[in-house]
């Protein structure tokens, strides 16, 4: 018998499904995406943002693996937890099980308040007991094991780097015709040593911007994680969980909001779409009446109905759900159907006049002349056509909807109060703020967490437009 016994949850199955159909749409792209973006891989903040991205996405899959782990059985018959853990949790043990009593500051070695104690002659003083991870260490630690975290992740982020320079340089000699001879950038000598780079048959990649990012991103994380075996990093909050622990977690949160009210969006907003500018008609009267029905509704109070519904729901089933995080995952679930059920009218408009204006070409009007099927018009005439708006519309997208959750939880008909997310994280800290001293690292560890990924979503979403809207100026 297994240690553990793996548990799906349903934003776990999602999740997977949406990476393996984005890795078949890409491989699948037809030559205008393709040169979208190989134009895309030419700028360097794309590059710099999808790095930044891919560490973010790295650890939203692996808080995706979960499972339970095996109990001693009893009667001969295997027995599991009812808490459900993750690969996550496992790789930061030492962050979910060194917790503390209360409040403690970044990188402190004493805890935040003084507690009572009665002293040698029996008077009462106020003492700042030690913590349980950092009270041992030595105060000039901090800046030793700072550099030397830097140092390892320096060293690892060099060797990434020559594997994927390695596999780069064979790609291009196996893509590359035989006589084929591609030129080489000119670059400025004062900026970088020179390196042999890869020439690919395809424009030019920002090495300089891909190498000077690896490496910075290899340094903070091989900071971090010398720190967060010592100390608390961004401290504790008010029943002495680690704030980087509850900060990583919400990472997976976040992207599930984004990524999966995308796929709830995607069809919607394309079927319907397409439909109205094609068919037009009574088809098109239909879905502008659903789509400015739905407008005249605000969001926020259609989301918290639908939310407290699903709540009143679970609270009266709760037979369906066998554990705490199928409970919370439902919600999340349901919280990006939502979502998505009300975000999809604005590239549904985008696309209907754009379909509305394809429809009127000549090839259009030649295979419908020939007696082409509607179908096939649609999927391999406009779709493709089309590729590029929804794109752009969908990428633009996903910060919104990151910061759509923390809006939420903070008011209250977001996740479940207990899942970690930065909207429960700032909902929290609103109260801490009032305090003197101030408690300010839990928002201050939402808001880098937070700030970081929309940040980077927003650059790449720009660098997507610039790339594949064939009217942009480059």
């Amino acid at each position: 018998m297994t240690r553990w016994q793996p548990v799906i949850l349903w934003t776990d199955g999602l999740a997977w499904l949406g990476i393996m159909l984005m890795l078949i749409l890409l491989f699948a792209s037809r030559a205008q995406m393709r040169a979208g973006w190989q134009r895309l891989w030419q700028q360097p903040l794309a590059v710099i943002s999808m790095l930044i991205l891919l560490c973010y996405g790295s650890i939203g899959l692996v808080d995706s693996l979960h499972y339970r782990v095996r109990l001693p059985a009893i009667n001969k018959q295997a027995q599991y937890s009812v808490t459900v853990y993750s690969v996550l949790d496992a790789l930061l043990t030492p962050l979910r099980t060194h917790n503390e009593t209360s409040y403690a500051a970044p990188l402190a070695r004493r805890a935040f308040s003084a507690t009572p104690e009665r002293g040698a002659g029996g008077e009462v003083i106020e003492v700042r007991r030690p913590l349980q991870l950092g009270g041992q260490t030595p105060p000039h630690a901090r800046t030793k094991l700072a550099l030397r975290g830097a140092l390892y992740g320096g060293i690892t982020g060099v060797g990434l780097l020559l594997v994927i320079v390695s596999i780069t340089r064979t790609f291009a000699a196996r893509t590359t015709a035989p006589g084929q001879h591609v030129t080489p950038d000119p670059e400025p000598k004062f900026l970088w040593p020179k390196f042999p780079w890869p020439k690919f048959p395809w424009p030019k990649f920002p090495w300089r911007s891909f190498s000077l990012t690896l490496l910075l991103l290899s340094m903070l994380i091989g900071s971090t994680i010398e720190l967060a075996g010592n100390f608390h990093v961004f401290g504790t909050n008010e029943i002495g969980q680690d704030v980087l622990y509850d900060s990583i977690k919400s990472v997976r949160t976040g992207l599930m909001m984004g990524c999966l009210a995308t796929l709830v969006t995607l069809p919607l907003a394309v079927g319907l779409g397409l439909a109205a500018g094609y068919f037009g008609g009574w088809v098109d009267d239909l879905v502008q009446y659903v789509y400015t029905t739905l407008n005249a509704i605000p969001s926020v109070l259609l989301i918290a109905a639908t939310v407290l519904l699903m709540q009143g729901f679970i609270e009266t089933h709760p037979a369906m759900f066998d554990s705490t995080a199928s409970r919370s995952d439902i919600r999340l679930l349901f919280l990006c159907v939502i979502l998505g059920m009300t975000n999809w009218t604005g590239l549904c408009r985008i696309l209907r006049g754009e379909t509305l204006k394809l429809r009127e070409l000549d090839y259009i009007q030649a295979a419908r002349a020939f007696g082409v099927p509607s179908w096939r018009i649609l999927w391999q005439h406009l779709l493709p056509n089309l590729s590029h708006l929804i794109l752009i519309s969908l990428v633009m997208d996903f910060s919104g909807l990151v910061l759509a959750e923390a809006v939420l939880s903070y008011i209250g008909v977001g996740v479940d109060p207990g899942m970690h997310s930065w909207g429960n994280m700032i909902n929290a800290a609103r109260l801490e703020l009032s305090r003197e001293p101030v408690i300010w690292w839990p928002l201050m560890a939402a808001f880098i967490g937070m700030f970081t990924l929309v940040l980077a979503a927003n650059l790449f979403a720009d660098a997507v437009r610039e790339a594949f809207d064939p009217l942009a100026k480059r």
